[in-house]
């Protein structure tokens, strides 16, 4: 029998086997469509369950595979990942991982495709064109004024989570999130953004899905004339000839951008607690990679290397956090967010996520 003959024999039989209940499959916590907290030994040492589980994963994420071949290499990977899951779901509680439609990827292959920051050195980051500098608006407001919890979410400032998929485009999809909340905020008006046009024509300090800079994005829209909607504009997953959609279509403006003061997190609380924040972080860690819940305040260093918006902060079980909407979709974390824990004691934050955030400014 042919080695794809024989996978073939295997992946078939795999396919009629029913779970053994409860045993196999335990959803011991939300968020986690394939949280394998409760396996035994046993259960990731039988080649046959996991090759059900696989199965089952490949038809949740509708994985399609060029060969048997590569069919069998993605299982290998997915096994070790599984592991990798297992192991960490035992030795940590605030938060936990769960297989997502990244479990077919090494790690280096996922690094290499899902983030896409650019970031300056700090000693240029204020070189933008209409930024306000080292004013930082939000500076006289006092700690004991800001409310305990704040959720954009639930002020109506942030549409659905969106996918960048395999782009390097997370730097444009932080910028819209941002900007569309601005734009919520003084007109009342939630509208979805266009980070294709971003990808397309933002191209001053930026390189589409090869990565790119937040700030360099305000200062495209500021001085365009502002950005279309992702209906006029929609995401194609690769960059594009720039389309400047004459004047009739629908754009959102803004005025400016301003940084957020580096290394400071109750400037950042400030500024959150006003409007959705551009911020960046290290998402290239392994736990980052497979997070399907809680506060997240596993290992990852202040590379930068993501883009994201953060969208409130609050408090869980004692644990203080920041909402952070991510572009890898809905599928992802907390149904396509992660609350990662403030207060970590390093002036750059958990991930760096207090080293580069900026905001967008809106006159009414």
């Amino acid at each position: 029998m042919t080695s794809s003959a024989h996978l073939m024999s295997k992946l078939s039989v795999a396919a009629i086997l029913l779970l053994c209940a409860g045993a196999c499959l335990v959803e011991a916590r939300p968020h986690s469509d394939f949280s394998i907290v409760g396996y035994s030994p046993e259960d990731l040492g039988s080649h046959d369950r996991l090759i059900k589980l696989f199965e089952e994963w490949v038809a949740k994420y509708r994985k399609a595979y060029a060969s048997f071949e590569e069919k069998l290499r993605r299982f290998e990977v997915f096994k070790d990942n599984l592991k990798h899951i297992d192991e960490i779901n035992k030795k940590v509680s605030s938060y936990w991982l769960g297989l997502n439609e990244f479990a077919d990827l090494t790690h280096d292959e996922f690094k290499a495709t899902y983030l896409g920051l650019r970031p300056r050195s700090s000693s240029s980051r204020d070189d933008g064109a209409v930024s306000s500098g080292s004013y930082f608006r939000y500076d006289g407001v006092m700690t004991d004024d800001l409310p305990e919890a704040v959720d954009w979410r639930k002020k109506g400032a942030v549409t659905e989570v969106k996918n960048q998929g395999q782009c390097g485009s997370c730097w444009a999809f932080s910028t819209v999130a941002a900007v569309e909340g601005i734009n919520q905020i003084v007109t009342g008006n939630l509208t979805s953004l266009s980070e294709q046009e971003l990808i397309d024509c933002s191209t001053d300090g930026n390189n589409g899905c090869n990565g790119g800079i937040m700030d360099y994005a305000f200062s495209y829209i500021a001085g365009s004339g502002g950005l279309h909607t992702e209906e006029a504009y929609p995401y194609l997953m690769e960059e594009g000839d720039c389309d400047q959609k004459g004047g009739s279509e629908q754009v959102v403006t803004i005025s400016g951008y301003e940084d957020v003061p580096a290394n400071d997190e109750q400037a950042l609380i400030k500024a959150l607690a006003h409007q959705p924040v551009s911020i960046a972080i290290e998402a290239s860690g392994r736990h980052f990679q497979f997070y399907s819940g809680g506060v997240f305040d596993g290992p990852c260093g202040a590379e930068l290397d993501h883009g994201v918006a953060a969208v409130g902060y609050g408090t869980s079980k004692g644990q203080d956090y920041i909402i952070v909407k991510n572009s890898w979709g809905s599928h992802w974390g907390e149904k396509g967010y992660i609350r990662m824990k403030r207060g970590s004691g390093k002036p750059e934050g958990l991930c760096g996520i207090n080293k580069m955030a900026s905001y967008p400014t809106k006159d009414q």
